[in-house]
Protein backbone atom coordinates (compact mmCIF):
# COMPACT_ATOMS: atom_id res chain seq x y z
CA UNK A 1 0.00 0.00 0.00
CA UNK A 2 1.54 3.36 -1.11
CA UNK A 3 1.67 6.69 0.98
CA UNK A 4 -0.46 7.93 -2.48
CA UNK A 5 -3.65 7.78 -0.79
CA UNK A 6 -3.03 9.16 2.62
CA UNK A 7 -5.49 12.04 3.56
CA UNK A 8 -6.78 12.02 0.05
CA UNK A 9 -10.59 13.17 -0.13
CA UNK A 10 -11.72 10.20 -2.46
CA UNK A 11 -15.66 9.48 -3.50
CA UNK A 12 -16.77 6.17 -3.77
CA UNK A 13 -20.18 5.55 -5.52
CA UNK A 14 -21.82 2.01 -5.42
CA UNK A 15 -20.35 1.35 -2.29
CA UNK A 16 -22.26 -1.14 -0.46
CA UNK A 17 -22.28 -3.24 -3.77
CA UNK A 18 -19.54 -6.06 -3.56
CA UNK A 19 -16.96 -4.01 -5.27
CA UNK A 20 -17.37 -0.93 -3.52
CA UNK A 21 -16.99 -2.23 -0.17
CA UNK A 22 -14.08 -4.38 -0.60
CA UNK A 23 -12.77 -0.82 -2.29
CA UNK A 24 -13.09 0.92 0.79
CA UNK A 25 -11.79 -1.12 2.83
CA UNK A 26 -8.68 -0.96 0.98
CA UNK A 27 -8.98 2.94 0.55
CA UNK A 28 -9.07 3.07 4.29
CA UNK A 29 -5.97 0.70 5.19
CA UNK A 30 -4.12 3.18 2.94
CA UNK A 31 -5.22 6.46 5.12
CA UNK A 32 -7.74 7.74 2.56
CA UNK A 33 -10.45 10.53 3.66
CA UNK A 34 -13.14 8.51 1.77
CA UNK A 35 -16.59 9.98 0.92
CA UNK A 36 -19.36 7.34 -0.32
CA UNK A 37 -22.55 8.38 -1.71
CA UNK A 38 -25.12 5.15 -0.64
CA UNK A 39 -28.96 5.34 -2.00
CA UNK A 40 -29.69 2.67 0.19
CA UNK A 41 -29.23 1.09 3.27
CA UNK A 42 -28.33 -2.54 2.74
CA UNK A 43 -27.41 -3.98 6.24
CA UNK A 44 -25.87 -7.22 4.76
CA UNK A 45 -23.25 -5.44 2.26
CA UNK A 46 -19.52 -5.18 3.37
CA UNK A 47 -19.58 -1.83 3.94
CA UNK A 48 -22.40 -2.05 6.89
CA UNK A 49 -21.72 -5.75 8.20
CA UNK A 50 -17.91 -4.33 8.46
CA UNK A 51 -18.63 -1.62 10.31
CA UNK A 52 -16.47 0.91 7.99
CA UNK A 53 -19.14 3.00 8.31
CA UNK A 54 -18.09 4.64 11.15
CA UNK A 55 -14.66 5.27 9.54
CA UNK A 56 -15.84 7.42 6.94
CA UNK A 57 -18.43 10.52 5.36
CA UNK A 58 -21.93 9.28 3.91
CA UNK A 59 -23.79 11.21 1.62
CA UNK A 60 -27.48 10.10 1.08
CA UNK A 61 -28.54 10.24 -2.33
CA UNK A 62 -28.75 8.41 -5.61
CA UNK A 63 -26.08 8.71 -8.36
CA UNK A 64 -29.02 10.77 -11.24
CA UNK A 65 -29.50 13.29 -8.26
CA UNK A 66 -27.26 15.93 -9.96
CA UNK A 67 -27.75 18.38 -6.45
CA UNK A 68 -26.59 15.63 -4.20
CA UNK A 69 -23.57 14.29 -6.45
CA UNK A 70 -22.51 17.73 -6.91
CA UNK A 71 -22.84 18.38 -3.49
CA UNK A 72 -20.70 15.66 -2.71
CA UNK A 73 -17.72 16.43 -4.73
CA UNK A 74 -17.75 19.76 -4.04
CA UNK A 75 -18.26 20.40 -0.01
CA UNK A 76 -16.08 17.28 0.69
CA UNK A 77 -13.12 18.55 -2.11
CA UNK A 78 -12.86 15.68 -3.64
CA UNK A 79 -9.53 14.76 -5.18
CA UNK A 80 -9.98 11.13 -6.65
CA UNK A 81 -13.27 9.47 -7.54
CA UNK A 82 -14.21 5.82 -8.16
CA UNK A 83 -17.58 5.04 -9.81
CA UNK A 84 -19.04 1.91 -9.58
CA UNK A 85 -22.95 2.41 -8.92
CA UNK A 86 -25.25 0.94 -11.30
CA UNK A 87 -27.74 -1.66 -11.95
CA UNK A 88 -25.87 -4.68 -12.51
CA UNK A 89 -27.89 -7.76 -12.72
CA UNK A 90 -28.40 -9.12 -16.39
CA UNK A 91 -31.89 -10.34 -15.63
CA UNK A 92 -33.48 -7.17 -13.70
CA UNK A 93 -32.12 -4.80 -16.94
CA UNK A 94 -34.25 -7.67 -19.19
CA UNK A 95 -37.09 -7.17 -17.19
CA UNK A 96 -36.74 -3.51 -16.45
CA UNK A 97 -34.62 -1.60 -18.90
CA UNK A 98 -35.72 2.12 -17.74
CA UNK A 99 -34.30 1.82 -14.60
CA UNK A 100 -31.16 0.38 -15.72
CA UNK A 101 -30.43 3.13 -18.03
CA UNK A 102 -30.99 5.74 -16.08
CA UNK A 103 -28.90 4.53 -13.19
CA UNK A 104 -26.14 3.49 -15.60
CA UNK A 105 -26.19 6.12 -17.92
CA UNK A 106 -27.82 8.84 -16.87
CA UNK A 107 -26.19 8.27 -13.88
CA UNK A 108 -22.65 8.60 -15.49
CA UNK A 109 -22.95 11.58 -17.18
CA UNK A 110 -24.42 13.32 -13.89
CA UNK A 111 -20.85 11.84 -12.16
CA UNK A 112 -18.73 13.14 -15.10
CA UNK A 113 -20.73 16.47 -15.37
CA UNK A 114 -20.26 17.27 -11.43
CA UNK A 115 -16.44 16.19 -11.93
CA UNK A 116 -16.11 18.37 -14.98
CA UNK A 117 -17.66 21.06 -12.60
CA UNK A 118 -15.44 20.50 -9.52
CA UNK A 119 -11.79 21.78 -9.56
CA UNK A 120 -10.81 19.56 -7.09
CA UNK A 121 -10.86 16.56 -9.03
CA UNK A 122 -7.98 14.92 -10.24
CA UNK A 123 -8.54 11.75 -11.42
CA UNK A 124 -11.23 9.31 -11.91
CA UNK A 125 -12.04 5.60 -12.31
CA UNK A 126 -14.97 4.48 -13.68
CA UNK A 127 -16.49 1.22 -13.88
CA UNK A 128 -17.73 0.05 -17.43
CA UNK A 129 -18.21 -4.03 -18.42
CA UNK A 130 -16.85 -6.75 -20.55
CA UNK A 131 -20.65 -6.98 -21.60
CA UNK A 132 -20.05 -3.59 -23.01
CA UNK A 133 -18.01 -5.47 -26.41
CA UNK A 134 -21.32 -7.21 -26.72
CA UNK A 135 -20.63 -10.16 -28.94
CA UNK A 136 -17.79 -10.95 -31.35
CA UNK A 137 -16.35 -13.54 -33.26
CA UNK A 138 -12.94 -12.76 -31.99
CA UNK A 139 -11.99 -13.49 -28.76
CA UNK A 140 -10.43 -12.64 -25.74
CA UNK A 141 -11.63 -9.36 -26.19
CA UNK A 142 -8.45 -6.41 -25.98
CA UNK A 143 -9.42 -2.82 -25.31
CA UNK A 144 -9.53 -1.94 -29.34
CA UNK A 145 -12.52 -4.66 -29.46
CA UNK A 146 -15.49 -2.49 -31.04
CA UNK A 147 -18.67 -1.59 -28.58
CA UNK A 148 -21.29 -3.77 -30.22
CA UNK A 149 -23.60 -4.12 -26.88
CA UNK A 150 -27.44 -5.26 -28.27
CA UNK A 151 -29.31 -6.13 -24.85
CA UNK A 152 -30.27 -3.63 -22.30
CA UNK A 153 -27.64 -4.42 -19.47
CA UNK A 154 -24.69 -4.52 -22.39
CA UNK A 155 -25.58 -1.13 -23.98
CA UNK A 156 -25.84 0.96 -20.53
CA UNK A 157 -22.39 0.22 -19.89
CA UNK A 158 -21.47 0.83 -23.24
CA UNK A 159 -22.96 3.90 -23.29
CA UNK A 160 -21.69 5.05 -20.05
CA UNK A 161 -17.82 3.67 -21.49
CA UNK A 162 -18.24 6.14 -24.51
CA UNK A 163 -19.97 8.81 -22.48
CA UNK A 164 -16.89 8.85 -20.58
CA UNK A 165 -14.47 9.23 -23.55
CA UNK A 166 -16.08 11.83 -25.18
CA UNK A 167 -15.56 13.91 -21.88
CA UNK A 168 -11.93 12.55 -21.56
CA UNK A 169 -11.94 13.88 -25.53
CA UNK A 170 -13.91 16.57 -25.10
CA UNK A 171 -12.93 18.54 -21.18
CA UNK A 172 -9.57 16.83 -20.85
CA UNK A 173 -11.29 15.19 -17.92
CA UNK A 174 -8.90 12.89 -16.04
CA UNK A 175 -11.19 9.57 -16.40
CA UNK A 176 -10.31 6.38 -17.14
CA UNK A 177 -12.38 3.09 -17.74
CA UNK A 178 -12.34 -0.50 -16.53
CA UNK A 179 -13.70 -3.51 -17.94
CA UNK A 180 -14.04 -6.57 -15.66
CA UNK A 181 -14.93 -9.76 -16.19
CA UNK A 182 -17.53 -11.02 -13.24
CA UNK A 183 -16.72 -10.35 -10.17
CA UNK A 184 -17.49 -12.47 -6.88
CA UNK A 185 -16.27 -12.69 -3.74
CA UNK A 186 -17.56 -12.29 -0.09
CA UNK A 187 -20.05 -10.31 0.51
CA UNK A 188 -21.88 -10.64 -2.92
CA UNK A 189 -25.84 -10.42 -1.90
CA UNK A 190 -27.43 -11.48 -5.50
CA UNK A 191 -28.12 -14.51 -4.88
CA UNK A 192 -28.98 -15.15 -8.35
CA UNK A 193 -25.51 -14.89 -9.45
CA UNK A 194 -23.93 -17.90 -10.10
CA UNK A 195 -21.25 -18.21 -7.16
CA UNK A 196 -23.18 -17.02 -4.15
CA UNK A 197 -26.17 -18.72 -4.72
CA UNK A 198 -24.20 -21.78 -5.35
CA UNK A 199 -22.38 -21.64 -2.21
CA UNK A 200 -25.42 -21.09 -0.18
CA UNK A 201 -27.52 -23.65 -1.82
CA UNK A 202 -24.64 -25.74 -0.89
CA UNK A 203 -24.75 -24.72 2.93
CA UNK A 204 -28.70 -25.05 2.93
CA UNK A 205 -28.27 -28.36 1.85
CA UNK A 206 -29.98 -28.09 -1.31
CA UNK A 207 -29.38 -28.37 -5.22
CA UNK A 208 -27.87 -25.16 -6.94
CA UNK A 209 -29.13 -23.51 -9.67
CA UNK A 210 -27.77 -22.81 -13.13
CA UNK A 211 -30.07 -20.33 -14.93
CA UNK A 212 -28.66 -20.77 -18.29
CA UNK A 213 -27.86 -24.30 -19.99
CA UNK A 214 -24.33 -24.33 -18.26
CA UNK A 215 -21.98 -23.99 -21.43
CA UNK A 216 -21.85 -20.27 -21.22
CA UNK A 217 -18.05 -19.24 -20.97
CA UNK A 218 -17.04 -16.62 -18.70
CA UNK A 219 -13.78 -14.68 -17.28
CA UNK A 220 -14.67 -14.68 -12.57
CA UNK A 221 -12.11 -11.90 -11.16
CA UNK A 222 -11.98 -11.85 -7.59
CA UNK A 223 -13.46 -8.77 -6.24
CA UNK A 224 -10.21 -8.34 -4.16
CA UNK A 225 -7.99 -8.63 -7.00
CA UNK A 226 -10.85 -5.98 -8.68
CA UNK A 227 -10.35 -3.55 -5.66
CA UNK A 228 -6.48 -3.60 -6.21
CA UNK A 229 -6.51 -3.07 -9.76
CA UNK A 230 -9.01 0.06 -9.70
CA UNK A 231 -6.46 1.87 -6.49
CA UNK A 232 -3.39 0.81 -9.24
CA UNK A 233 -4.84 2.67 -11.87
CA UNK A 234 -6.20 5.68 -9.88
CA UNK A 235 -2.41 5.86 -8.88
CA UNK A 236 -1.29 5.28 -12.36
CA UNK A 237 -3.40 8.00 -13.86
CA UNK A 238 -2.20 10.66 -11.63
CA UNK A 239 1.18 10.29 -12.18
CA UNK A 240 0.74 9.91 -16.31
CA UNK A 241 -2.52 11.99 -17.32
CA UNK A 242 -1.92 10.92 -20.59
CA UNK A 243 -3.94 7.67 -19.66
CA UNK A 244 -6.79 9.51 -19.41
CA UNK A 245 -9.74 8.79 -21.52
CA UNK A 246 -8.16 4.89 -22.05
CA UNK A 247 -9.89 2.04 -20.75
CA UNK A 248 -8.07 -1.13 -19.42
CA UNK A 249 -9.47 -4.89 -19.45
CA UNK A 250 -9.05 -6.90 -15.83
CA UNK A 251 -8.88 -10.41 -15.78
CA UNK A 252 -7.54 -13.72 -14.75
CA UNK A 253 -7.16 -14.56 -18.51
CA UNK A 254 -8.41 -18.31 -17.47
CA UNK A 255 -12.40 -18.79 -18.41
CA UNK A 256 -14.82 -21.03 -17.31
CA UNK A 257 -17.86 -22.77 -18.23
CA UNK A 258 -20.74 -22.18 -15.70
CA UNK A 259 -20.92 -25.98 -15.32
CA UNK A 260 -17.27 -25.94 -14.68
CA UNK A 261 -17.50 -23.11 -12.26
CA UNK A 262 -20.51 -24.92 -10.41
CA UNK A 263 -18.65 -27.96 -9.63
CA UNK A 264 -15.18 -26.89 -9.32
CA UNK A 265 -17.39 -24.72 -6.29
CA UNK A 266 -19.12 -27.96 -5.16
CA UNK A 267 -15.85 -30.08 -4.85
CA UNK A 268 -13.98 -27.00 -2.81
CA UNK A 269 -16.97 -27.82 -0.53
CA UNK A 270 -16.89 -31.19 -0.48
CA UNK A 271 -20.61 -31.39 -1.71
CA UNK A 272 -22.21 -34.50 -3.78
CA UNK A 273 -25.16 -32.09 -4.61
CA UNK A 274 -26.26 -31.94 -8.50
CA UNK A 275 -26.87 -29.02 -10.03
CA UNK A 276 -30.42 -28.20 -11.38
CA UNK A 277 -29.94 -26.70 -14.87
CA UNK A 278 -32.95 -24.69 -16.35
CA UNK A 279 -31.42 -23.68 -19.39
CA UNK A 280 -33.65 -20.60 -18.85
CA UNK A 281 -31.09 -17.94 -20.00
CA UNK A 282 -31.97 -15.26 -22.58
CA UNK A 283 -30.75 -12.27 -24.24
CA UNK A 284 -27.41 -13.01 -22.59
CA UNK A 285 -23.80 -13.45 -24.52
CA UNK A 286 -22.61 -17.04 -24.83
CA UNK A 287 -19.15 -16.58 -24.99
CA UNK A 288 -16.88 -13.94 -23.11
CA UNK A 289 -13.99 -13.74 -22.12
CA UNK A 290 -11.18 -10.83 -22.21
CA UNK A 291 -7.17 -10.11 -22.73
CA UNK A 292 -5.42 -8.25 -19.97
CA UNK A 293 -2.08 -8.00 -22.06
CA UNK A 294 -2.41 -4.03 -22.21
CA UNK A 295 -2.98 -3.33 -17.80
CA UNK A 296 0.29 -6.47 -17.41
CA UNK A 297 2.23 -4.44 -19.90
CA UNK A 298 1.43 -0.19 -19.41
CA UNK A 299 -0.13 -0.51 -15.61
CA UNK A 300 2.76 -3.45 -14.69
CA UNK A 301 -0.56 -5.21 -13.07
CA UNK A 302 -1.21 -8.93 -12.69
CA UNK A 303 -3.43 -10.59 -10.08
CA UNK A 304 -2.95 -11.74 -6.33
CA UNK A 305 -5.20 -14.85 -6.34
CA UNK A 306 -6.01 -17.24 -8.89
CA UNK A 307 -9.96 -19.16 -9.38
CA UNK A 308 -9.03 -21.74 -6.78
CA UNK A 309 -8.17 -19.33 -4.01
CA UNK A 310 -10.08 -16.66 -4.75
CA UNK A 311 -12.92 -19.31 -4.46
CA UNK A 312 -12.12 -20.51 -1.11
CA UNK A 313 -12.03 -16.86 -0.05
CA UNK A 314 -15.39 -16.92 -0.70
CA UNK A 315 -16.39 -20.00 0.55
CA UNK A 316 -14.79 -19.48 4.03
CA UNK A 317 -16.46 -15.46 3.95
CA UNK A 318 -20.24 -17.47 3.10
CA UNK A 319 -19.40 -20.16 5.91
CA UNK A 320 -18.43 -17.05 8.44
CA UNK A 321 -20.89 -15.04 7.88
CA UNK A 322 -23.97 -17.26 6.54
CA UNK A 323 -23.58 -19.95 9.68
CA UNK A 324 -24.78 -23.53 9.13
CA UNK A 325 -28.50 -22.41 8.20
CA UNK A 326 -27.31 -20.07 5.70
Amino acid sequence: MSGFWLDRPTLVTGATGLLGGWLVRRLLEGGADVVCLVRDWVPGSELVRAGLLERLKTVRGGVCDRQVVERAVGEYEVDTVFHLAAQTIVPIANRNPLSTLESNVAGTWTLLEACRRAPTVRQIVLASSDKAYGESATLPYDESTPLRARYPYDVSKACGDLIAQAYAATYAISVVITRCGNFYGGGDLNWNRIVPGTIRSVLRGQRPIIRSDGSYMRDYFYVEDGAAAYMLLAEKLAAERHLAGEAFNFSNEAPIRVIDLVTKILQLMGSGLEPEVLDEASNEIREQYLSAAKARSVLRWRPLFDLDEGLRRTIDWYKGTLGPEA
